[in-house]
């Protein structure tokens, strides 16, 4: 895995921009992961995906993120700042992933962890019920998630949480209006590529304008560091 240029991370976002969320993730760890083929990204568990996906955002943006959220209960919103050391729990390198067992009520269930192409297969299942009980179903080695107690798919979710704990995020925020507190979910797929869109448009902005006054190339633009690009910037703007 290696950091990606701007041509690079403006090409992966090109490609990303009409996909899904789980295929966006998956076109840039693409990019930045030549070595390893795509099936084998995909086949990684979602920890380990989002593993990846918070280094790479931290070679792309560096280590501090800030997020925004609403209160659940008056609806204020509320700026939290954080570095990616404080939500990383997990590493990309970790070594091979073996299936995982749990002895439920006499019964040992053997089960892998969910990763981005089960997540993809979810794309068009109905409801949060039913999309928790296929991802089990396709996650489960040796029976159904039909044939299994609602105590026993329980069991089998706490267990992967568990076991790979960088695919389930959540920060602990306190609303500064009325002091409700809550546990919001951070994923870290969506918030890196809001970012890499919001870049990408203000980055073509720029483009447009140093080629429309200079006549360079996009090439001799992404070329140059975001600090020649200000200050060229701002000789035009004058």
């Amino acid at each position: 895995m290696r950091p990606l240029s701007a041509q690079e991370l403006l090409d992966a976002w090109e490609r990303g921009v009409g996909e899904s969320p789980v295929r966006r993730a998956m076109v840039l760890l693409a990019a930045a992961c030549p070595e390893t083929a795509p099936e084998d990204l995909a086949r990684e568990s979602v920890g380990r995906r989002d593993a990846r996906l918070l280094t790479l955002r931290e070679w792309t943006f560096g280590p501090r993120l800030v997020s925004v959220a609403s209160c659940p209960v008056c609806a204020e919103r509320l700026e939290t700042a954080f570095d990616v050391a404080d939500i990383r729990v997990g590493s990309f390198d970790d070594g091979p992933q073996e299936p995982l067992s749990l002895k439920v009520g006499g019964t040992t269930l053997t089960f892998r962890l969910p990763n981005s192409a089960d997540l993809a297969a979810l794309s068009a299942t109905a409801g949060v019920d039913g999309a928790r009980r296929r991802l089990l179903d396709r996650c489960l080695l040796d029976t159904g998630a039909n044939d299994l107690s609602e105590e026993a798919l329980q069991a089998v979710a706490r267990r992967m949480a568990e076991a790979d704990p960088q695919g389930d995020i959540e920060l602990s925020l306190t609303c500064p209006a009325c002091g409700h507190e809550w546990l919001a979910a951070f994923d870290i797929a969506s918030f890196f590529w809001t970012e890499i869109d919001a870049w990408a448009r203000v980055l073509l902005r720029e483009i447009h304008i140093l080629a429309s006054a200079y006549g360079w190339r996009e090439s001799d633009i992404l070329a140059l560091s975001p600090w020649r690009r200000r200050s060229y910037l701002e000789l035009i703007r004058g």
